[in-house]
C-alpha cells in the first residue's frame, strides 16, 4: 500500500504556502511519500491561490489538494476574520473525517498535520486511529504563548486589552505587555477567544509540533518549550524546528489584474537603482489602510527623501481593518496626494495590489523592509538579509513585533497611536533613521549575520538538534 501524509492547512494563502513548503520538505526526507493537501474554501478573500496550487501540481506530482466543499456560515456581516475562519473549520469536521477515510482505503496514512486553526481535526485523526501534528506557521514565540494561554487565563479575570501597562510573563520570552497579546485573545468574552483557549488545552495531545523557526532565531523560547515549561501541568509533544520554509520562487500571483508585465516591471526599476537604496513597504494579502493614512504614508515619503517601492491596495470597506472581501483595483491618483506620482517618479514606484516580494527582497537595492510583522514575510526578509521596520496590522503581529524589535533587535518600529494611526512625521523619522543612522547601519550587519544562520538551517533541511524531522520521518513505519 502506498505512504502519505495529509496536510491541513487554514484557508489563508500564507498558511497554504508554508503547508505546501513543509510538503517539499517531507518528500526530500522520504521521496516516496504521497502529500495530500486539503483545501477549505474561505467565506472570505484570502489571497488568490488557483495559480499557486496550479503551479505546485504541475511542478510536484506529488502533492495532491483536495478541495473540501463549501460551507457558508449563517452570517459574515459583522463577524471577525477570525471566528469565521474557524467556524468555518469547525462545520467541514465531518467531510475531514470522510475525506481521511477514502483516502485510508488507497493509502497508509502515517500522519495528519494539521494548523492550528484546525484543531477540530484532532478527534477526527483520533477516532480513526492516526497520529495528529500541529504545524505552527508563525513562529516559536507565537506557540510559547498559544501554549501557555490556559495558565494565563487561569491567572487573571481580565481581559488583556483590559490590562494597559501589565507585562504577562511567558516561559522564554521576555515579559510580554498585555495588550500587544494576539487580536484575538485581547477581549476574554468573545468567541475567536473561546475557540482558541480551548485549542491551546488540545495542542499539548498531539503526536508532535512542528515550527516555521530555526533555532538560531527563537533559541531561548525554543529551549523553553521542549523543557515543558509552557505547559506545566501536561506534558509537551516533541518540537519540531523546519524552518524557515519560504518561497524560493514566488508563485503565489497576486490579483486577477494584476498582468505579469505589471507585476515584474517593478525588477527592471530595481535594476536601474543604487544598491541598498530602496525601501520597500508591502502589507500582506489581508493588510488594508485607510486614504487618510495612505496619505500620511505618502506624505513621509516624500519628505524623507529615500527611494521607495510601495504595494498599494484600496481603502478597507464597511469598517473592516482586514481584506475578507473583494479588493478593488486601486486609482492612485485619487488615493495619494495631488502630484505626488510625478514628484516622487525619479525615485518611488508605487505597485498596485502585489508584488513579487521574495524576489525584490532579495534583490541587490533593496536595503530596508516595512512589513506588517506577517511571519512569512519576517522569515523572507530575514533570509535575504534585509532589515525590517515593523508595522504590525492583525493577528499575533504585534508579538512579532515585541520579538523583533525588543529581543532580537533586528528592527525598528513605527510608534503608533493608541488608534493604530501614524503620522507622515513619524513614517519620515523612521526611514531617515532607517537607512543613514549608526542604528541603521548595526541593524543591517545583524540581518546579514542572521541571514547566514537561516541559510545554515536551509541546508540542514529544517533539521534541529531539539528533534530532528529526519528522525519522526524514519519513524513512520
Amino acid at each position: 500500500m502506498e505512504e502519505t501524509v495529509v496536510l491541513y492547512p487554514s484557508p489563508h494563502v500564507g498558511h497554504l504556502v508554508s503547508m505546501v513548503e513543509l510538503g517539499k520538505l517531507l518528500l526530500t526526507h522520504r521521496p516516496a511519500l504521497s502529500i495530500h493537501i486539503f483545501i477549505a474554501a474561505a467565506p472570505y478573500i484570502a489571497g488568490r491561490t488557483d495559480k499557486y496550487i496550479s503551479t505546485v501540481s504541475a511542478s510536484v506530482p506529488s502533492i495532491k489538494f483536495r478541495h473540501l466543499p463549501i460551507v457558508t456560515p449563517a452570517s459574515t456581516a459583522a463577524t471577525p476574520l477570525e471566528v469565521l475562519t474557524l467556524e468555518i473549520l469547525h462545520f467541514i469536521k465531518p467531510r475531514v473525517h470522510e475525506e481521511l477515510i477514502n483516502i485510508s482505503k488507497t493509502f497508509k496514512i502515517h500522519g495528519l498535520i494539521m494548523d492550528f486553526f484546525c484543531t477540530s481535526g484532532l478527534s477526527v485523526a483520533d477516532e480513526i486511529h492516526i497520529p495528529s501534528y500541529f504545524f505552527i506557521t508563525s513562529g516559536a514565540c507565537f506557540l510559547a504563548l498559544y501554549l501557555h494561554l490556559p495558565t494565563l487565563h487561569q491567572n487573571t479575570t481580565k481581559s488583556f486589552k483590559d490590562m494597559k501597562e501589565h507585562f504577562l510573563n511567558v516561559p522564554g520570552l521576555l515579559p510580554v505587555l498585555a495588550t500587544d497579546m494576539p487580536k484575538p485573545f485581547l477581549e476574554r468574552d468573545n468567541k475567536a477567544y473561546q475557540y482558541f483557549l480551548d485549542f491551546s488545552t488540545q495542542v499539548p495531545q498531539a503526536a508532535g509540533i512542528m515550527i516555521n523557526t530555526f533555532e538560531f532565531l527563537e533559541s531561548k523560547v525554543v529551549r523553553a518549550i521542549s523543557d515543558g515549561l509552557c505547559v506545566p501541568d501536561n506534558p509537551t509533544p516533541p518540537i519540531y524546528c523546519i524552518g524557515p520554509l519560504i518561497l524560493a520562487d514566488d508563485k503565489r500571483g497576486g490579483s486577477s489584474k494584476t498582468s505579469p508585465e505589471d507585476a515584474y516591471k517593478c525588477i527592471t526599476w530595481l535594476d536601474s537603482q543604487p544598491n541598498q537604496s530602496v525601501v520597500f513597504l508591502c502589507f500582506g494579502s489581508l493588510g488594508l489602510f485607510t486614504k487618510e493614512q495612505l496619505r500620511e504614508i505618502a506624505t513621509g515619503l516624500e519628505k524623507s527623501g529615500q527611494r521607495f517601492l510601495w504595494v498599494v491596495r484600496d481603502p478597507p470597506s464597511h469598517n473592516l481593518s482586514v481584506a475578507i472581501k473583494a479588493n478593488g483595483y486601486p486609482d492612485l491618483d485619487s488615493l495619494l496626494p495631488d502630484g505626488f506620482l510625478e514628484r516622487t517618479k525619479e525615485r518611488g514606484l508605487v505597485m498596485k495590489l502585489w508584488a513579487p516580494q521574495v524576489e525584490i527582497l532579495n534583490h541587490s537595492s533593496v536595503g530596508g523592509f516595512v512589513t506588517h510583522c506577517g511571519w512569512n514575510s519576517i522569515l523572507e526578509a530575514v533570509c535575504a538579509g534585509v532589515p525590517l521596520v515593523a508595522w504590525p496590522l492583525y493577528a499575533e503581529q504585534r508579538l512579532n513585533r515585541a520579538v523583533l524589535v525588543e529581543e532580537m533587535k533586528l528592527a525598528l518600529s513605527m510608534n503608533e497611536s493608541e488608534d493604530g494611526f501614524v503620522s507622515a512625521d513619524e513614517v519620515e523619522k523612521n526611514l531617515r533613521g532607517f537607512m543613514e543612522s549608526d542604528e541603521g547601519k548595526l541593524i543591517r550587519e545583524r540581518a546579514i549575520a542572521m541571514k547566514n544562520a537561516a541559510k545554515a538551517a536551509m541546508i540542514e533541511g529544517g533539521s534541529s538538534h531539539v528533534a530532528p524531522l529526519s528522525k519522526l520521518v524514519e519513524s513512520w513505519n
